[in-house]
């Protein structure tokens, strides 16, 4: 019986990819340092997969940034800005594509589907030269077979590639992406032809749109491309690769009568009604590879329901054409479970991180084939029973508390303007207030002292003064920039969402089980296995401190409870919603304990709603539903005066605009400036927004630092759609990846900005 790995993490155990970015970035290594690391990397997944029996192993899903922008680099789809004059792309012009250079800014990024993980989306139009500008593909293939190993080149599909597109620059909004496949299957081909004479003999493509809400014209485009690349592949085995999903009954038919098709995989975790589907229409002779080992979480398998599911198929499709696969791409889970040494026996009995996940991926193809290993099967048996019946997971009373959240839908009882009337008359802010996101830069030495202090090196007294050293360099670096609304920095916190899951009860954290976001950003997410609670306040200390150190405004700041739940490892034994009303009543308790201290302005960030949006649209009213009453929950109790921000992070907000509004905050600050202002038209189409809001001035991702006169036309833009008095001024986002060196300037060309504009709306 076979087996398939869709796709693996590719940041290393112990993030070497990361490290090694990071230092050619910084000038401190070479580009042959960087490919040494990288190819130590591939080897090591390779042989790893080999050794656990895997006969269909992907390559070509490392990547020193992301698949998507490897895609365009791979059909050159490079655009004007960055002066590439053809040839093969090499790191210069790929890395200013991902992250910007001193004089252009960086390619959009967005969510990849409902992940946390970010992809570089292609700017197209009908101008574009498509031409054959990256050989990576056909190099790693060959890398591989060098090395004994055979594998099945990884592609994102030619149409779901034009689908995550948009429009260059310039170019109509209304412009039909999909009128360009024409343009870029001719170097599909050429890839296809390169692969064929080096020996490859399968090929897959991932097609992951089709299991999202398409239109009939968007469908047809799959068969007219496969129908294209049919003779093209001939002689390989062509295998298109669907995932994070049901497979919607009209895509299913389109994909399992594509021409020149020879298997598909489906997402059999996330896609219980897909099952129905194969085992009424399936087509003969055909391979099935079936997702069953979760690649979006870190849950060990349930092997004995897993291997009956594959039995029920198997006599669909026979013994000769069903392969073992995992749900998605494992590069949405952390690593491997060998480098958490001090996770619990029991805990890490429930688990398996992405090596774990192949060698259980193996251990159902053998059972199928008659060699089942019974001890194996039995120690996981033990596993998920231990599981089932071990009292840390379970808490009445938080179960009877979230219970009892139903019978409302918890809003304060003032309106939004009302409330805006109190506020200002307690915070006497001027028009166009200037702030940031949360926190600042994470120097090495701030690192170094949570480290010593976590690792008992220094004692609580002298991490306080540490900490409270930086709080004051971090406020009077805000004071003497002039911004309106402080914060403290968050110096003690080392991720927005562990920082919480830490001092909450029924969460467990790893040591390296880091997750990659975006490029080289890594997210180390924690665990839920039980009833969440708070044993004791979790921010006051800290926030009190900040705020009696200057008399501005000091926002407390909190992750809200959706961002907590979309962040994190989410226990899989009851619905999701569930575990998010116990958060939310966590948060709620910090929030009312940080306006008994006194502090006047609470921001909540939900940086992660967006993303937890289902990819079907019938789906959307019951996540925003609950996910929006959950935010609700954790400021209802506040009186008026005291000012509840939100924060939400690269997505396309566009469609859920009104639930957004619906989340009844006083102030929410956006991203914008990446996404070429796409927010604004929100506005300019007539939505009424009548809280505070402050729509992203500058991109905090790339380290470009913007002038005065850009960001003073970015805020135009967006007088031009919103009231002068709701507006406010901020970056995208958070400034801890950042330099000093880079935040300073930026930021005191934010605040130039926002006086000059003040200064002209007062004449």
């Amino acid at each position: 019986m076979a087996s398939h790995i869709v796709g693996y993490p590719r940041m290393g155990p112990k993030r070497e990819l990361k490290f090694a970015l990071e230092s050619f970035w910084d000038g401190k290594s070479k580009a042959e340092d960087l490919q040494t690391v990288a190819a130590d990397l591939r080897s090591s997944i390779w042989k790893q997969m080999a050794a656990a029996g895997i006969k269909y192993i992907p390559s070509n899903t490392f990547s020193y940034y992301d698949q998507v922008l490897d895609t365009t680099t791979m059909i050159g789809a490079v655009p004007p800005r960055y002066n590439w004059n053809g040839g093969e792309i090499g790191f210069d012009t790929y890395f200013s594509m991902a992250r910007g250079n001193a004089s252009v800014p960086a390619m959009e990024m967005t969510k990849w589907f409902d992940t946390n993980y970010h992809y570089i989306v292609p700017e197209l139009g009908p101008e574009v030269k498509f031409t054959y500008a990256s050989h990576k593909a056909v190099n790693e293939y060959k890398e591989a077979k060098a090395l004994g190993v055979d594998t099945v080149p990884v592609f994102v599909g030619p149409v779901s590639y034009l689908l995550l597109s948009k429009p260059a620059k310039g170019v109509e909004k209304t412009f039909d992406l999909l009128s360009l496949l024409d343009k870029i299957l001719p170097i599909y081909k050429e890839v296809i032809a390169e692969l064929k004479e080096a020996g490859a003999t399968w090929i897959q493509f991932d097609e992951a749109t089709l299991v999202k809400d398409l239109e009939a014209h968007q469908l047809q485009a799959f068969t007219k491309a496969y129908a294209d690349l049919e003779s093209a592949c001939s002689g390989l085995n062509v295998l298109v690769a669907t995932y994070f999903a049901d497979i919607p009954a009209d895509a299913f038919k389109t994909l399992t009568t594509l021409p020149g098709v020879a298997g598909y995989t489906f997402d059999l975790v996330r896609g219980e009604q897909t099952l129905d589907l194969i085992k009424t229409s399936f087509p003969s002779g055909k391979y099935l590879f079936a997702g069953v080992v979760d690649g979006r979480n870190i849950w060990a398998n349930d092997l004995a329901a897993s291997l009956k599911v594959l039995e029920s198929l198997e006599a669909i499709v026979g013994k000769d054409k069903l392969v073992v696969s995992t749900s998605s791409s494992l590069q949405h889970t952390a690593v491997d479970l060998v480098n958490e040494t001090k996770l619990d026996d029991e805990i890490k009995s429930w688990l398996a991180f992405a090596a774990q996940k192949v060698v259980e991926v193996g251990a159902l193809a053998k059972a199928l084939a008659g060699q089942k290993d019974e001890a194996f099967f039995a120690a996981n048996a033990a596993a998920l029973a231990s599981r089932k019946c071990s009292p840390r997971v379970t808490n009445e009373a938080v179960q009877k508390a979230a219970a009892a959240l139903r019978g409302s839908d918890h809003r304060r009882a003032t309106n939004v303007s009302a409330r805006l009337d109190a506020q200002q008359k307690k915070l006497n802010l001027p028009i166009l207030p200037t702030t940031t996101i949360g926190s600042f830069p994470q120097t090495i030495e701030l690192r170094r002292v949570r480290r010593e202090y976590k690792a008992k090196k220094i004692s609580e007294e002298e991490y306080i003064k540490a900490i409270k050293e930086e709080i004051f360099k971090v406020v009077q670096l805000q004071e003497e920039l002039d911004i309106d609304v402080l914060v403290h920095g968050e110096p003690e916190r080392n991720d927005m969402v562990e920082y919480f899951g830490e001092q909450l009860s029924g969460f467990a954290f790893t040591a390296n089980g880091w997750v990659q976001s975006y490029g080289s950003r890594c997210v180390k997410p924690p665990i839920i296995y039980g009833d969440v609670s708070r044993p004791k306040a979790m921010t006051v200390f800290w926030s009190t401190m900040a705020q009696e150190m200057t008399k501005r405004p000091m926002k407390g700041m909190l992750t809200g409870p959706v961002t907590i739940l979309n962040w994190s490892f989410v226990r899989n034994d009851q619905p999701r919603f569930e575990t998010c009303y116990q958060i939310a009543l966590a948060i709620k308790d910090e929030v009312e304990d940080l306006e008994k201290a006194g502090i006047t302005v609470i921001q909540i960030d939900e940086a992660a709603l967006r993303e937890g949006l289902p990819l079907r649209k019938a789906e959307h009213a019951f996540y925003l539903d609950w996910a929006v009453h959950s935010f609700r929950i954790t400021n209802v109790g506040v009186q008026d005066t005291t000012q509840i921000h939100t924060h939400m992070c690269y997505s396309n907000f566009n469609d859920i605009i009104h639930s957004i509004i619906n989340m009844d905050a006083d102030v929410i600050t956006i991203e914008n400036s990446r996404s070429d202002e796409k927010l604004l038209s929100v506005f300019r189409e007539g939505v009424k927004y009548g809280a505070g809001i402050g729509p992203g001035v500058y991109d905090i991702h790339s380290p470009r630092i913007p002038s005065t006169e850009e960001i003073h036309d970015r805020i135009n833009k967006m007088l031009a759609v919103l009231e002068t008095n709701i507006l406010w001024v901020n970056p995208d986002c958070g400034l801890k990846t950042r330099k000093y060196a880079e935040v300073k300037p930026a930021l005191e060309n934010m605040v130039a900005a926002a006086k000059k504009l003040r200064a002209a709306l007062a004449k």
